[in-house]
């Protein structure tokens, strides 16, 4: 006799009749309530733009982080339950740190997802070593970062799966955002040509007016590497125009000319 799915879903190691794991398409339905994130790599390099939801005037932006830097080479993007997301990030910044002490070497973005991977599917162990975990991780992650391979763009859920994307959009609106970034994307499209298509896709999906404010943009370069766009620079790509301009066709023939704007010497972090 088959027990009811309130019955199934009670440990996280349970199987249903049906082959699946309620607990972790619980996490994943979590993943939906979270901020929309949005990645898309190139040749030139790789984009992130997140959402930030400021809920109350109140608030000070600054300390809601939704893209941090994992190593120079490296950036991250999380949506879901960010206290989980800390835990994640933490484990990334000091697998990257040992393999660079013990190598000599910086981490492969590739690595650093499955590293991180290895800790969201500890929700299966046993607690025979006292580390086991409740529940599994309500938050997913995209990984952006340059290694020998190139710009890379990895993708990890609730379940410890990761895979490699050329763009990818994780939140709340991440239906629309990705079926959209099928429309746009091609593998000739330049840096500018991305960054655009993800502010005007998050624009599309926001419910709020885009500001300097309540968005974050992180570009991955061989040159600057990991860098972060302060408001003032943001408020130069809103100047040039990115988001009001009629939607990006899926062409590679984009005109948008509005320089990526260089770090400014007094950008904090």
């Amino acid at each position: 006799m088959f027990l009811t799915r309130s019955e199934y879903d009670r440990g996280v190691n349970t199987f249903s009749p049906e082959g699946r794991l309620f607990q972790v398409e619980y996490a994943i339905e979590a993943i939906k309530l979270g901020s929309t994130a949005i990645g898309i790599a190139t040749t030139e390099g790789v984009v992130l733009a997140v959402e930030k939801r400021i809920t109350s005037s109140l608030m000070e932006p600054t300390t809601v982080e939704k893209i941090v830097e994992i190593d120079k080479h490296i950036g991250c993007a999380a949506s879901g339950l960010m206290a989980d997301s800390r835990t994640m990030i933490d484990r990334a910044r000091v697998e990257c740190q040992n393999h660079w002490f013990v190598y000599n070497e910086r981490m492969t973005v590739e690595s650093t997802a499955q590293a991180v991977s290895n800790l969201a599917i500890q929700f299966g162990d046993s607690d025979d070593d006292g580390t086991a975990m409740s529940r599994p991780f309500g938050v997913a992650m995209l990984f952006a970062g340059i290694d020998e391979k190139g710009p890379q763009l990895y993708h990890m859920d609730p379940s410890g799966t990761f895979v490699q994307f050329d763009a990818k959009a994780i939140g709340s609106g991440s239906e629309g955002a990705q079926q959209n970034l099928q429309e746009v994307y091609h593998k000739s499209m330049t840096l500018k040509e991305a960054l655009k298509a993800a502010l005007t896709i998050l624009k599309q999906v926001m419910e709020e007016k885009l500001n300097d404010t309540n968005i974050e943009v992180m570009t991955m370069t061989p040159g600057q590497l990991f860098h972060m766009f302060a408001k003032a620079e943001l408020q130069e790509l809103f100047d040039f125009g990115v988001t009001s301009e009629e939607d990006v066709k899926p062409t590679t023939g984009n005109s948008f000319t509005a320089p990526i704007p260089q770090p400014s010497t007094s950008l904090n972090g």
